[in-house]
């Protein structure tokens, strides 16, 4: 509801505050009370649906887009990724004004990055979707009349010939499809509890805490949780009577709930008779959550598991591999559904489990004459 003030002389001023739809709050003073009252009433009718007039659109004139983002962050939980993305936006284009960004500003700024920036078109999509979210938000606020980056084509992010001579390289996307090969995952088990050292490196790889590397290891296998998710989580999160894991931040910022299988209930309840109470159920996250204290965990982790993948011959291998081979798991093992399937993950976009139905045709084959 909107505040109203008795201004002397029978003016009346009205303040309407709307956090998530107003970067800040609209103040109007009117002569007549009942004239006031009948204007906020629509005003207020409006935003109730989401739409800001455009009356109000002079207000937010010749502002540069670096003021759009910030409001846009300031009053909408976004992704990690959409976070950083703006950011890198902010330093490129932070000059540009709002009102300036228009489709042919679009096709420029595209070809920018493939022909300067010399990204992969996966990586181009990233960035054209952050910045598109944020414009669709301005586009509903009245900093902007409408979003160009809607309009692109499809196949905008697929280099041309004329991208490539620019450039200097057509990059294209080359999605990893690493899944674990035969013996990988017990060679990587025993390294991990000191059992196996291969001829070429000679010694054991020392590990503190091998029983929560091993944990770690075969959740993600059993879940494909990502690793943020599985080291930041706190033991009341694991439910084994529920048979879940309540994650309550992701990377995509929805709220999910993670189905444990039998041998993930098994692995956890072992896990836990190990430790001696404590808030979180791995060692290695303290508490901190701002944006370079987890950066630098997950970077510290990345090259744990690397000299782990290493030691057991898996030089190819990254943990986010596990995640892969987590979801081919579930599809070669299970009947769910992608939408299903994507509770579980917590993939956003279904069409990246596309690619994974073809397990599912290759595991019937394989049982027919």
């Amino acid at each position: 509801m909107a505040t109203k003030r008795e201004r002397g002389n029978g003016k009346y001023q009205y303040i309407v505050k709307r956090s998530q739809l107003l970067p800040k709050p609209i103040t109007i003073t009117f002569d007549n009370e009942v004239e006031g009252d009948a204007y906020i009433a629509e005003l207020e009718a409006l935003l109730d649906q989401g739409v800001v007039p455009l009356e109000f659109l002079a207000e937010n004139k010749s502002i540069k887009l670096h003021t759009l983002i910030n409001d846009y962050i300031k009053v909408v939980q976004i992704t990690d990724d959409d976070r950083r993305l703006l950011e890198s936006h902010k330093k490129r284009i932070d000059n540009v004004e709002v009102e300036k960004i228009t489709y042919k500003w679009t096709e420029s700024w595209v070809s920018d990055l493939k022909q300067n920036k010399r990204l992969a078109p996966g990586t181009i999509t990233k960035h054209v979707g952050a910045l598109a979210r944020c414009l669709d938000w301005g586009m509903r606020h009245a900093y902007i009349t409408t979003n160009p980056l809607r309009f692109l084509p499809k196949g905008y992010s697929n280099y041309t010939d004329e991208d490539s001579r620019k450039a200097g390289v057509k990059k294209i996307n080359n999605e990893r499809e690493r899944r674990l090969e035969k013996g990988e995952e017990e060679r990587i088990l025993n390294v991990i509890q000191g059992n196996y050292v291969p001829v070429k490196k000679q010694r054991v790889l020392m590990l503190d805490n091998p029983i929560a590397y091993k944990t770690f290891f075969s959740l993600a296998l059993e879940t494909a949780m990502r690793m943020r998710e599985m080291y930041t989580l706190q033991t009341v999160q694991v439910d084994l009577h529920e048979r879940t894991i309540f994650l309550d931040k992701t990377k995509n910022g929805y709220k999910r709930q993670v189905p444990l299988s039998q041998p993930a209930i098994a692995l956890l309840e072992d896990y836990i008779s190990t430790l001696n109470g404590g808030v979180f159920l791995f060692p290695w996250f303290n508490g901190k959550t701002s944006r370079v204290a987890l950066d630098k965990t997950t970077t510290l982790l990345s090259r744990q598991w690397k000299r782990i993948f290493e030691h057991a011959l898996c030089d190819d291998l990254t943990f986010h591999d596990l995640r892969h081979e987590a979801t081919s798991r579930i599809y070669e093992r299970t009947s769910l559904s992608d939408l299903e399937v994507s509770k579980i993950t917590g993939h956003k976009n279904l069409r990246m489990l596309q690619r994974y139905a073809n397990l599912r045709g290759s595991n019937l084959a394989d049982k027919l004459w």
